[in-house]
C-alpha cells in the first residue's frame, strides 16, 4: 500500500508535535505509511503545497493569514485534497464547508478524536483514488482514472468520457457506470449526463455547471442529484 502523503499546517509547534505523533502512532497500530510534511505559516504551506498532499489538518488562526483563505486559494487548483480543520474556534469551523472542507477537529485534540476522523478521511481518500473504469474504442482498451472524468455523456448510443486530458469515446451502458461511479461522487443530472461532483461549480434550477459547461438538470433527476451533491458537499457518500 503507498504512503499516504500529509500536511500539517499550525504554527504553534506543540500542536504540531502533538498531531504528529498521533498520526505516528495511528500508523503503527494500523499499518499504515505515511510521509507528513508540517509547516508553521499560511505562505510556507501556500509555496510549497503542487498537489502533493493527499489529506492537510489545517489550524484556522495562523500568524499571516486565515486557514479558510489558504483552503479558498487551495480550491482554486485542487479539488480533490482532503482538509481537516483544527481550531478552537468551532463556530468558524462549520464555515469549513463552503470551502469543501471534509471535517474539523476541536482543539484540544483528543487521541481518538483525532484517530476517528483520519479514519474516515483515509476511507475516504482511497474511495475516490481506488475507482477506474476501462473503455474499449478502436483503438484498444484504456483506464480512465474516475478523478480525471469531468462528466460522461450518452450521445447516439456512444457513450463520451470529457476528461482532463481529453474527449474519449466508447460503448456501454450510462446505468452500469452509474453503479461503478456511485462511490467515486458521481450522479446523473438527467439520462444523457453522469456528473463528477467534485467538478460542480454551480447549479441553478434546472442546469449544474461542471467546470465551464452548462449541462441541463431533468425534473425527474433533480431531487436525487441534490441529494447527492449536498451530501458530497457536507463530507458525506
Amino acid at each position: 500500500m503507498e504512503s499516504v502523503r500529509i500536511a500539517i499546517v499550525e504554527d504553534d509547534k506543540s500542536a504540531s508535535d502533538a498531531l504528529l505523533g498521533y498520526i505516528e502512532e495511528y500508523g503503527v497500530s494500523e499499518h499504515e505509511t505515511f510521509e507528513v510534511g508540517r509547516y508553521y505559516t499560511a505562505t510556507s504551506f501556500i509555496d510549497a503545497f503542487k498537489g502533493n498532499y493527499d489529506i492537510v489538518f489545517m489550524d484556522i488562526e495562523l500568524p499571516d493569514g486565515n486557514g479558510m483563505d489558504v483552503v479558498k486559494r487551495l480550491r482554486e487548483s485542487n479539488r480533490d485534497v482532503i482538509v481537516i480543520f483544527v481550531t478552537n474556534m468551532a463556530q468558524y469551523a462549520v464555515k469549513g464547508y463552503e470551502v469543501r472542507a471534509f471535517d474539523f477537529i476541536v482543539k484540544p485534540v483528543s487521541r481518538y478524536n483525532f484517530a476517528f476522523k483520519l479514519k474516515e478521511a483515509l476511507e475516504t481518500f482511497r474511495r475516490r483514488t481506488d475507482v477506474a473504469v476501462w473503455i474499449s474504442n478502436k483503438d484498444g482498451k484504456m483506464r480512465l482514472s474516475a478523478s480525471k472524468i469531468k462528466y460522461i455523456e450518452v450521445y447516439k448510443h456512444v457513450l463520451v468520457y470529457h476528461t482532463v486530458d481529453g474527449d474519449f469515446t466508447s460503448s456501454g451502458s450510462l446505468c452500469a457506470l452509474e453503479e461503478q461511479l456511485r462511490s467515486a461522487f458521481f450522479a446523473s443530472c438527467n439520462r444523457c449526463y453522469l456528473v463528477n461532483l467534485r467538478y460542480v461549480t454551480s447549479v441553478r434550477q434546472l442546469s449544474v455547471t461542471v467546470d465551464g459547461e452548462e449541462l441541463q438538470i431533468s425534473h425527474l433527476k433533480r431531487a436525487a442529484f441534490m441529494r447527492a451533491l449536498n451530501a458530497f458537499l457536507s463530507g458525506g457518500d
